[in-house]
């Protein structure tokens, strides 16, 4: 009897596949689709425990937000993986941390691990694009419109930021002349001083000079990979406000740190001074005397000017 629901199943499945194909369905192709909804514990240092969330209209990407949405619209963090990667849970630690603390945050890639994409001409590419950044703030903007969805009036996309570690950040300096953009966070990375690197990006220096808005770099000192990229982006930033400082942790930053550790801390002070304009977390930045200046364990390169 077991074997004969057992093979009715699979009729029943093969059936369903077949119609959906026939009606124009686009099926996911991915060996472990996710549950839609909510992914995993609540997380976060900050007062409105949050979440990761998988939504079917943002499958290309993760979702981290307050379990519960105050009233207020809360702004908007586009977040690129380590590695471009296409794995949106790869920082959760970090964006659960950064998004209790009353934030959107969406980052790039998918709410489960898949296997590594080729484009058509059979050359491996980055898991994730640029453009997905600019897709993410596209999408925010139409879900708090809609007064059918459960985000509308949840998001102001007028109090947006955009940030990335080593791959990641280079997605996020490439995008960060798009006028939707107020700040940006650029972490153990930096545009290649020599050409050649890792990543496939196609970012160069002079782009630096199209950043709207203020910019952080933090990484993990002289061991990290992207430390003197870093810095030679500083030195040609002079338009915008610049803070650059650094913890000797490495390339991996203290993403897998308890709430995403330092970097995570860090984040949520410039956020909140950048996209909030909370002055005391202005202070953790601002002049010769900064609170991370005064901290032992960081050097500071370069701090805001009050």
């Amino acid at each position: 009897m077991t074997m004969i629901c057992a093979a009715c199943c699979k009729v029943g499945l093969l059936s369903l596949l077949f119609a959906a194909a026939a009606a124009g369905t686009v099926l996911a192709q991915d060996n472990t689709a996710p549950f839609p909804g909510f992914i995993g514990e609540q997380g976060g240092g900050g007062s409105m425990p949050a979440v990761a969330q998988s939504r079917a209209d943002l499958r290309t990407h993760t979702l981290y937000r307050p379990v519960s949405l105050p009233a207020e619209p809360l702004p908007l963090l586009i977040w690129g993986n380590g590695g471009c990667s296409d794995n949106g849970l790869s920082h959760d630690r970090f964006l659960r941390n950064i998004a209790s603390h009353g934030y959107i945050v969406i980052a790039l890639g998918y709410a489960w691990r898949r296997p590594l994409r080729k484009d058509p001409a059979g050359q491996q590419k980055d898991p994730t694009d640029v453009s997905q950044m600019s897709q993410a703030m596209t999408w925010a903007a139409s879900r708090t419109a809609d007064p059918a969805d459960e985000l509308y009036g949840h998001i102001d996309t007028s109090r947006i930021a955009v940030a990335g570690h080593s791959c990641g950040g280079l997605q996020a300096i490439k995008i960060s002349a798009d006028p939707r953009i107020s700040t940006s966070m650029i972490f153990d990375s930096g545009v290649y001083n020599k050409a050649g690197g890792l990543s496939r990006i196609q970012v160069s220096k002079d782009e630096l000079a199209g950043l709207r808005g203020p910019i952080a770099y933090f990484t993990g000192g002289p061991t990290d990979v992207a430390h003197l990229n870093a810095a030679d982006d500083v030195k040609r930033i002079k338009h915008v406000p610049v803070f650059f400082g650094w913890l000797p942790v490495g390339h991996g930053g203290t993403f897998s740190a308890p709430d995403g550790g330092d970097w995570a801390e860090v984040a949520v002070h410039w956020l909140d001074w950048q996209l909030k304009g909370n002055r005391s977390a202005g202070d953790w930045f601002l002049g010769k005397d900064c609170r991370l200046c005064r901290d032992k364990r960081w050097t500071i390169e370069q701090f805001v000017s009050p």
